[in-house]
């Protein structure tokens, strides 16, 4: 069992091919003293080890050089091996030790989170692919929503993600991050520069899920680089996400909260100070994700930022109506509009227009390497959405109210991913 569980204390044990960038990250970033729960990793050769004792390794090997119906057949083979075998002795002996690790307080509970060898890289961030949960309270539990991260990477959406990066999923594996979990007043996102070279931070109240998932549009902080509070958007926040014992679960914000800033102005200028350290400290911009909880500000993942210049629109286009909300990819782009209003919609989605829809959510990353553009009338800055399409060189306009009323499907419509400003032709 040596070298299967990891804490993030130790430097010479977390290095990313044995835990992945992202819980190589925050061990570095922990190490520095930036505030990041403390937690243990699954290393990725507890994944190795489970796959050989499943007994699907030739499995796993066809997949890549498969077609159509038997990829998905060797995909799933493997897939359901990793949710159904048996534990091996020795991994058993590794989830049991992990769970005693991190769970020392009576009622703990912790956050189960993916960390492949091959997310948060420049090149492929892998937002939103895999799997996280929270509220994970007994060693049952942790169990199953291991066995659920192994599993994700052989998901058919992380599959044609991989492909279209050139990755064999045989040749990467799955390391798994337990921490402590965050009881979250407010969480969210942020950006370490912005292409005026601010702090962009966004938020909503409870757990950040409801701004990864762009299921409300969160909060919109401006933080200068010497520390003034440029500015603040209160966002539309219907919805919270607490965690308990029973996971995750969707609660209606109380109306007085709806419109109220989930940070205070000196929380929004404490955020960007550490978003703004951890961009020094990693060399280079920084997309992170953060929360609020009862022992203050948790940075809870960090991973490298594309940032592009604002880009010069033709004159022509400010003739045009426009609609504005938070800008959540890179450049400018142009292209007839195609309204969705359901995931069924997306079939009809055709390469080279503008998806047009009200949720900005996961199902979104089949069409994306089609469009030319996306505007969603939910979601944000620092969505998942958002980090797919700036990794794509997507422009993206979220949060935009009535989008999909306003615009008539056809119409030719510009989305400017830097300003946040969407236009089309009438």
């Amino acid at each position: 069992m040596n070298g299967y569980v990891v804490d993030l204390a130790h430097s010479s044990d977390t290095a990313p091919d044995r835990v992945g960038p992202k819980t190589a990250t925050l061990a570095r970033l922990r190490r520095s003293g930036l505030p990041v729960p403390d937690g243990v990793c699954l290393t990725a050769a507890v994944y190795r080890a489970q796959l050989a004792a499943a007994g699907v390794e030739e499995s796993a090997r066809r997949v890549v050089a498969a077609d159509g119906f038997e990829q998905r057949r060797l995909a799933l083979e493997v897939r359901l091996a990793f949710q159904r075998v048996p534990l091996a002795p020795d991994v058993a002996a590794a989830l049991s030790d992990a769970w005693t690790r991190v769970t020392a307080q009576p009622g703990a509970l912790v956050a189960v989170r993916s960390s492949a060898l091959l997310e948060d890289t420049p090149s492929a961030s892998f937002a939103g692919q895999f799997d996280t949960f929270l509220g994970i309270g007994t060693d049952a539990d942790l169990i199953t929503a291991v066995r659920a991260c192994w599993a994700a990477l052989w998901a058919t959406r992380a599959l044609h993600y991989m492909e279209t990066h050139g990755v064999d999923p045989a040749a990467t594996a799955m390391a798994v991050l337990i921490q402590d979990l965050v009881p979250a007043r407010a969480a969210g996102g942020a950006l370490s520069r912005t292409a005026e070279g601010d702090v962009l931070i966004t938020g909503t109240w409870g757990l950040g899920s409801a701004v990864a998932q762009g299921e409300v549009v969160p909060d919109r902080f401006v933080v200068r680089r010497d520390g003034t509070l440029a500015g603040v958007e209160p966002g539309r926040k219907d919805r919270l996400v607490r965690a308990g014992n029973e996971g995750p679960r969707p609660h209606a914000v109380a109306r007085e909260l709806v419109d109220a800033p989930c940070l205070d102005a000196a929380q929004a200028i404490e955020l960007a100070r550490l978003t703004m350290k951890a961009d020094v400290l990693l060399g280079g911009p920084v997309e992170v994700e953060w929360a609020l909880g009862d022992a203050g500000l948790q940075i809870l993942q960090a991973r490298p930022l594309r940032i592009e210049p604002a880009p010069a629109p033709d004159a022509l286009w400010l003739r045009h109506p426009a609609l504005r909300g938070q800008p959540a990819g890179v450049g400018w782009g142009a292209g007839k509009a195609c309204i969705v209003l359901s995931e069924h919609d997306l079939e009809h989605v055709e390469p080279g227009q503008v998806l047009v829809t009200q949720v900005a959510g996961p199902a979104l990353t089949a069409v994306l390497a089609r469009v030319a553009g996306v505007v969603a009338e939910l979601g944000g800055s620092t969505s998942h959405l958002a980090s797919l399409a700036r990794e794509r060189g997507i422009p993206a306009v979220l949060g935009v109210a009535d989008a999909t009323r306003r615009i008539p499907h056809g119409a030719t419509v510009a989305v400017d991913g830097v300003a946040g400003v969407v236009r089309w032709m009438q």
